[in-house]
């Protein structure tokens, strides 16, 4: 592959132009092409979405103008803040309060450098990619906590002040959880990771043992908090701050922030089907086709694999946002620290002591947790079935309106 990129740098380019510098200039070619073909639609696709989610659990209908089913409703928006003004409070720290969208927008982009989209689909496959992943996210935090700081405004700072708090302290049962499965794989390679499971459920790493299964869930709720999803976005709270730490900017800096947010709900889909759901991977042979020998086919199975992983834990929390409410700060805290905490911790012991015990891991301790999580998912439905059933609403079965 390093001899191909250079073969293809060194036809593009006149001979006099260095190596370094190409090599610099395709990075910002390929970054330029991963923002505009595939971050900012799917952010975009993604608010249209969460939209039409939340309309339909409440009943109603949700953006349908803008395009088919009001799928064109994001470029509408992203239309309308480009138009509207750009206004700088008086008061405000100016440099800062220009720079902060931008650090929380770059801190989200990041992410996407060690996402593994597929087997040989990823832009860079880092030894350290998870303990880089961790760090880049830690910067969406410093432009928030600039963004709040800067505009001088009292609502703004205290959304800024709360959502540092809160991804600090949330940081810590993610990253434990995090550990849980480095424990297991043995790397910090994202790609690693996800070639130390398989594509069938009990090779996955969230049926491991029952202290992955709780890990899993425990990670996927401490990353809703990190990202200020509901019912975890105090920083914002509407009701209490006005917009919290946007409350001063309008337009395209505006939109940065909430751009971030949808593409964020992407992001964490994909750690979590990469730590815990197997990544990418397919079965060796479908219906008698050896993808060894289709690459072509083999990559688009493995990022539609991916994605749709990725993808249903964004609807996962789209749906939590639109069912559950805001918590109060205390009870946020409170979850996090006397609970969220010890029980990661109580996780990643118990997972060191199962490897101790049984080292190539116990396939009858993987088959009742799957089994257990089976029953509950048969549980959960049977539920909504039931409630369904004796509530008898209307029901829209037609995906569209």
């Amino acid at each position: 592959m390093d001899f191909t990129v250079q073969d293809l740098i060194a036809t593009l380019l006149p001979g006099a132009v260095p190596a370094a510098l190409g090599y610099a200039l395709a990075a910002v070619a390929v970054a330029f092409a991963v923002l505009s073909f595939f971050v900012a639609p799917l952010a975009g696709v993604t608010s249209w979405l969460e939209r039409r989610v939340w309309a339909r659990m409440q009943s109603r209908v949700g953006p349908n103008r803008v395009g088919p089913q009001g799928i064109l409703q994001w470029l509408a928006d992203g239309v309308k803040n480009i138009q509207k003004e750009d206004i700088i409070p008086a008061s405000a720290d100016r440099k800062l309060f220009l720079l902060a969208p931008y650090v929380v927008f770059s801190g989200f982009l990041g992410a996407f450098v060690v996402i593994p989209f597929g087997s040989w689909l990823i832009p860079a496959d880092l030894n350290i990619g998870i303990l880089y992943l961790l760090a880049i996210t830690s910067l969406v935090v410093v432009g928030i906590l600039m963004a709040g700081w800067s505009s001088n405004n009292k609502w703004s700072l205290l959304g800024g002040m709360r959502s540092a708090a809160q991804i600090v302290s949330y940081e810590i049962p993610a990253g434990v959880a995090v550990l849980t499965v480095i424990f297991l794989s043995g790397t910090l390679s994202m790609q690693g990771i996800i070639k130390a499971q398989g594509w069938a459920p009990w090779d996955w790493f969230i049926f491991y043992n029952p202290f992955t299964l709780v890990a899993f869930f425990l990670f996927f709720t401490a990353a809703l908090a990190e990202g200020n999803r509901t019912p975890f976005d105090i920083p914002e709270a509407e009701s209490e701050l006005v917009a919290g730490y946007v409350t001063e900017y309008s337009g395209m800096r505006f939109l940065f922030f909430f751009f971030a947010e949808w593409g964020n709900l992407y992001v964490i889909g994909a750690i979590a089907a990469t730590l815990f759901l197997g990544g990418w991977q397919i079965p060796a042979t479908i219906f008698g086709v050896t993808m060894a020998e289709h690459p072509l086919l083999k990559g688009v199975l493995e990022f539609a694999v991916f994605f749709v992983k990725a993808y249903f834990w964004a609807f996962v929390a789209m749906w939590v946002r639109g069912t559950l409410p805001r918590v109060r700060v205390d009870q946020l805290m409170a979850m996090c620290w006397k609970y969220m905490v010890p029980m990661s911790f109580i996780c990643l012991f118990g997972t060191i002591v199962l490897l101790v015990i049984w080292p190539e891991g116990n396939t009858a301790l993987t088959m009742a947790t799957l089994a257990v999580s089976c029953l509950i998912v048969l549980y959960f439905m049977w539920r909504v079935v039931y409630q369904i059933m004796h509530s008898r609403p209307t029901l829209y079965l037609k995906p569209y309106v």
